[in-house]
């Protein structure tokens, strides 16, 4: 075991993060052979992508907050009342002053939403920071408090129509950049990936760190340039309905060949939104100063603290972060199902603290990684997804994935009881 570790360490390559990908390898295979070659479909991994992304976004602020060695159980609930808010802002606020259909509904939605969840995330951050009231406690009330204020916003109506423009940034039949913009964007983020790499080697020789053999840097590079490439081949692998793609050639004047439209959808929206925020929270993370103090804070807090960091204020912008995220994702939740709900967000706070434990989170601080929460996003998602196609009710879902975090907490105490030291 020690020589096998030895290689990975040789190597760079994370044993966890290679682990998890085995995992989720093996839940598609077997829900694939399950469903009768019905999960593995162009058509399920687009749907797939969709119901990911919102959860996704708020694991990457999760990763933050666990990192410091808080907890935010509040998530769920702010996304709630932040998606209804936002639900009543667009549908019977702005059209009013505005009118019906305005371009600047969407913008004005948008920022509404994300400043909301901020708020309420600094909320969280001065009671935990400044008043010394412990996270898990904060955040619990928060969770029966916003869950309350997403009631009492619409007395417990669903808000809908949502504005059509808005609703593009959920994904669905429209929401996608298209086939061909899929393809540019994935050749883009190969070119990225490749010279990212190629600088980070051009680095570590410089100062004289330890780099890969080259042979496997060239693997590890090439696999890492195929994911996009190969994402964007199997989204743009998944036809439009025809149905959908008639509406749409009538609205833009489109003449329909004799062999009926075909149009490929391409990856979704929602999924560019994730990607960016994880890119984005990724450097600020591991290559600046706010990452550095993320860090030194969850490996120890006092000594943190008499290094000259603030770590009131720091508690207090990990939050308005996770707030500002819990926004976005409300955002993208909302505008998926076109309507905003009193139930929207329930249970999401399970769904996200799982993602970032099953990601490589460890709840004593110090350790995690935005990919690895993302991953532990698509597989929390690919459970839900794969038990709904064999026609399992929800209860059993919650089921599974409560067994699985406690199983991944397990296996990151194991993990660190076993790592040398």
């Amino acid at each position: 075991m020690n020589a096998v570790r030895g290689v990975f360490a040789r190597l760079e390559i994370d044993e966890r993060l290679l682990g998890m990908i085995f995992c989720l390898i093996a839940i598609w295979i077997g829900f694939d052979i399950l469903s009768e070659g019905r999960f593995i479909t162009p058509r399920n991994l687009y749907n797939l992508s969709l119901q990911t992304a919102s959860v996704a976004i708020m694991a990457v602020g999760m990763v933050l907050i666990i990192i410091i060695r808080q907890i935010d159980l509040s998530v769920g609930s702010m996304l709630g009342v932040t998606a209804m808010i936002v639900g009543v802002v667009q549908t019977f606020w702005l059209p009013p002053v505005l009118g019906g259909g305005h371009p600047l509904i969407m913008p004005i939605a948008v920022v509404v939403g994300i400043s909301i969840g901020a708020f309420l995330g600094g909320l969280n951050g001065v009671m935990v920071g400044y008043l010394g009231v412990p996270s898990f406690v904060v955040t619990l009330g928060g969770l029966l408090i916003w869950r309350g204020c997403a009631w009492w916003v619409t007395q417990g109506q669903t808000v809908a129509p949502l504005d059509e423009t808005f609703t593009l940034l959920g994904g669905g039949v429209y929401g996608t950049i298209g086939e061909t913009a899929s393809w540019i964007v994935a050749l883009l983020a190969a070119i990225a990936i490749f010279f990212a790499a190629l600088r980070r080697r051009r680095r570590h020789i410089a100062y004289g760190f330890p780099v890969r053999p080259l042979w496997a840097e060239g693997i590890v590079v090439l696999v890492q340039c195929l994911l996009p490439i190969g994402f964007a081949a199997v989204l743009n692998a998944y036809e439009m309905p025809a149905v959908a793609a008639q509406k749409l050639a009538e609205m833009k004047g489109w003449e329909i060949p004799a062999d009926g439209l075909h149009i490929f959808m391409g990856i979704p929206i929602p999924v560019i939104i994730l990607v960016a925020l994880a890119v984005a929270v990724s450097l600020l993370l591991n290559k600046t100063r706010f990452g550095r103090y993320v860090f030194a804070m969850g490996g120890n807090l006092e000594a943190a603290e008499r290094a000259g960091i603030n770590v009131k204020r720091m508690t207090v912008w990990v939050f308005v972060l996770m707030g500002a995220l819990v926004g976005v994702s409300a955002i993208v939740a909302s505008a998926r199902l076109q309507s905003a709900g009193n139930s929207i967000g329930s249970l999401d706070e399970l769904r996200v603290i799982a993602a970032a434990v099953i990601g490589g989170c460890s709840l004593a601080g110090g350790a995690g990684t935005v990919a690895g929460a993302i991953l532990g996003a698509v597989i929390i998602q690919s459970l839900q997804s794969g038990m709904s196609l064999l026609g399992y009710d929800a209860s059993l879902q919650n089921i599974v994935t409560g067994a699985v975090l406690v199983i991944a907490v397990y296996v990151d105490r194991l993990y660190q009881q076993r790592r040398p030291a």
